[in-house]
């Protein structure tokens, strides 16, 4: 998994790059102008700091998560490489704000209020989602930020539990997305049911106009 974010307007030219979450024990090692982020229990990567890093990748024009090219990981890997780090960013091109389906939607069974769903995202096996939407049910047209998304106010989605079952992504209301005029209250953001077809990109343009005034 590769999360990458940049923003000048507060840590200035540096690119946060998240693989794994945070773990309870970390290690820090920095060489020149890389800083590798690791768990001391297991030592796999959990993220890197990569300062000055336009130097590596040219001016880039972002404040937030950016979405790197092929080419982009592969100076970011040389760049390690040359930092006598491993080269171990894999690029993630892949959407992770879909349009989903909820195909069912069952009671928790250690909860008065969370909801169990099988939700379609388009690939052959449904997504385990555990949600707390007071409007959730099946049949409904639903937006599924998926493991790996990073949420608008900086929330990473991870594989999780609650309360005992697993969860695989998370069913999102129009108030997380940070859409223009959105219900400020909890729910899921009920779709159109021919808004998009199930396991397409959200489109977030077309979005900006779906709550009016």
């Amino acid at each position: 998994m590769l999360i990458t974010s940049y923003n000048p307007t507060q840590l200035g030219d540096t690119l946060i790059a998240i693989l794994r979450p945070d773990t309870a024990e970390q290690k820090i090692e920095t060489h020149a102008s890389v800083t590798r982020i690791s768990d001391v229990a297991t030592g796999e990567t959990l993220g890197y700091n990569f300062f000055d890093v336009s130097k590596t990748l040219g001016t880039l024009d972002v404040n937030g998560q950016i979405k790197l090219t092929a080419d982009q990981v592969a100076k970011l890997n040389d760049l390690l490489t040359a930092n006598d780090f491993d080269a171990d960013l894999v690029v993630d091109l892949t959407p992770k704000f879909v349009v989903g389906h909820v195909d069912s939607a069952e009671a928790h069974p250690k909860s008065d209020h969370l909801q169990i769903t099988k939700t379609n995202v388009g690939t052959d096996t449904d997504l385990q989602i555990v949600s707390g939407s007071p409007n959730m049910q099946a049949d409904i047209l639903v937006v599924v930020a998926k493991v790996g998304a990073m949420m608008p106010d900086g929330l990473i989605i991870w594989p999780g539990e609650l309360r005992g079952v697993e969860s695989d992504g998370m069913i999102v209301s129009g108030r997380e997305l940070q859409l223009p005029h959105a219900p400020q209250h909890p729910g899921a953001m009920i779709l159109p049911a021919d808004y998009q077809a199930v396991g397409e990109p959200f489109d977030f343009d077309r979005a900006q106009t779906l709550f009016t005034a």
